[in-house]
C-alpha cells in the first residue's frame, strides 16, 4: 500500500440511541435504553444503551429488568428498526458524497478507501458531514487495512480520530488481550489462554503449527495474522448483503412444555421463510437459538441439503435442531436463524453443528 491509500472505519456512536434521542431532543443527557417493547417489567433485553446508561453498568444483551435495577433513571423506548434504516442510509449517502469507496458494513458502520495525503483531515471532514447532514455523531478509525482500521476506531471513541497502522500496531497492541483483536471473541480467548497465550504479543510469538492443531489449519495461522496486524486492505464499493435473516420472541413467562415450544419454533419458523422469500436468496443454513432461564444462551445450526426458500423445508430443519437441543430447564427465549449461500460459520474449526454459553 502506498502513503497515500488508507482505509478509514466509520462507526456511529451509540447509534440506535442516538437516533432515538435526535428524535427526542428532551433525552439529550439522560440514561436510555432500546429494546424489546421498551417496558422494563416486560421480558426482553437490551439492544443499545447511551453512554449515560453505560456508565451505570446497562449494555447490549442485558434483561431489560436488569438493566433497570442498575440504572432506575434510565428512559425504556422500543426498537424501531424503520427509523435505524433510513438514519443509516442518510449516513451512507453521505459518505458517498465524499471522493472514497463506501463498502457498507451494516446499519451503522462502513469502510472507506481513500488516496490523500492527510487522513486525519478527511477523516475530521467525515465527522463533520455526518454530524451536519444526520445529527448524528461518528468515530473515525484510520488504518492501513481493514483489520488495524476498525480496531483504530475503539481508540476514536466517542467522536473522535485514531490512527493505527503498521509502525505503531505494536507498541500499541502488544500488552492487550487476545480479545481485542477483531475476530478473536470470549470463547476463542479462553481456549488461547489455556495454550499460555493472554496477550496480543504472545499471540503474535505463538508457533503457528501448535495453533493449526488446535484451531485447525485455517483459523489457527489466521489468529496468529491478526496479532500481526495483517489484513485485507481491499475496499469493495459494494452494496451491504445481509448474512442471514432471524426472528426470535422473548416469554413473559418461562416455558417448559416441548410440545408448546415446538409451535413457537415453527412460527418462528415461517416468519423467517417469508423474510428469506423477500430476500430472493435461499437459505443455506438453519439455526437455532434457545435461552433457558434464568439467562443461559445455547445455539445449535445445521446445513440443509441444498439452498431453498421453501417454508416447509425450513420448518422442517428448525425443528430438526430443536430436537438437538436439551429442554431440561425451563425456556424464556427462542430464536430461528437462517444464513444465506456463501457464509461461513463463525469458526472454521467450530462443527458444523455449533453451540455456545452466556451468563448474564
Amino acid at each position: 500500500m502506498s502513503s497515500t491509500d488508507w482505509v478509514l472505519h466509520v462507526d456511529l456512536d451509540q447509534f440506535i440511541a442516538a437516533v432515538e434521542v435526535a428524535r427526542r431532543p428532551e433525552l439529550r443527557g439522560r440514561p436510555v435504553v432500546v429494546g424489546g417493547q421498551g417496558d422494563p417489567t416486560r421480558r426482553g433485553v437490551v439492544a443499545t444503551a447511551s453512554y449515560e446508561a453505560r456508565e451505570f453498568g446497562v449494555h447490549s444483551g442485558m434483561p431489560l429488568r436488569t438493566a433497570a435495577k442498575k440504572c432506575p433513571d434510565c428512559v425504556f423506548l422500543p426498537a424501531d428498526r424503520a427509523a435505524y434504516e433510513r438514519a443509516s442510509e442518510q449516513v451512507m449517502t453521505t459518505l458517498r458524497e465524499f471522493p472514497v469507496v463506501v463498502e457498507v458494513m451494516g446499519w451503522d458502520e462502513a469502510f472507506l478507501g481513500a488516496r490523500t495525503e492527510d487522513p486525519e483531515a478527511l477523516a475530521t471532514d467525515v465527522r463533520e458531514a455526518v454530524l451536519g447532514e444526520t445529527g448524528l455523531s461518528c468515530s473515525v478509525g484510520i488504518g492501513d487495512n481493514k483489520l488495524r482500521a476498525k480496531t483504530a476506531t475503539g481508540f476514536a471513541k466517542p467522536a473522535g480520530v485514531y490512527r493505527l497502522t503498521h509502525e505503531n500496531w505494536a507498541a500499541v497492541m502488544a500488552a492487550r488481550p487476545t480479545e481485542a483483536l477483531w475476530g478473536i471473541g470470549s470463547r476463542t480467548a479462553k481456549k488461547l489462554a489455556e495454550l499460555g497465550l493472554h496477550t496480543v504479543a504472545e499471540l503474535g510469538r505463538a508457533d503457528r503449527a501448535v495453533l493449526a492443531d488446535r484451531f485447525g489449519p485455517k483459523m489457527g495461522p489466521y489468529f496468529w495474522l491478526l496479532a500481526q496486524g495483517a489484513g485485507d486492505a481491499e475496499v469493495a464499493g459494494t452494496p451491504h448483503v445481509a448474512k442471514g435473516r432471524s426472528r426470535e420472541v422473548t416469554f413473559q413467562q418461562n416455558i417448559a412444555d416441548a410440545g408448546e415450544l415446538a409451535v413457537q419454533v415453527r412460527q418462528l419458523a415461517r416468519h423467517v421463510a417469508e423474510d428469506v422469500v423477500a430476500e430472493e436468496r435461499p437459505a443455506a443454513r438453519v439455526g437455532l437459538k434457545i435461552r433457558y432461564a434464568p439467562f443461559i444462551t445455547k445455539t445449535r445450526s445445521i446445513t440443509l441439503p441444498a439452498p431453498t426458500a421453501d417454508a416447509e423445508e425450513i420448518e422442517r430443519a428448525a425443528l430438526e435442531v430443536f430436537r438437538l437441543l436439551e429442554l431440561d430447564r425451563p425456556v424464556r427465549l427462542l430464536g430461528v436463524r437462517v444464513e444465506f449461500p456463501d457464509v461461513e460459520p463463525e469458526s472454521a474449526s467450530e462443527p458444523s453443528q455449533s453451540q455456545s454459553q452466556s451468563r448474564s
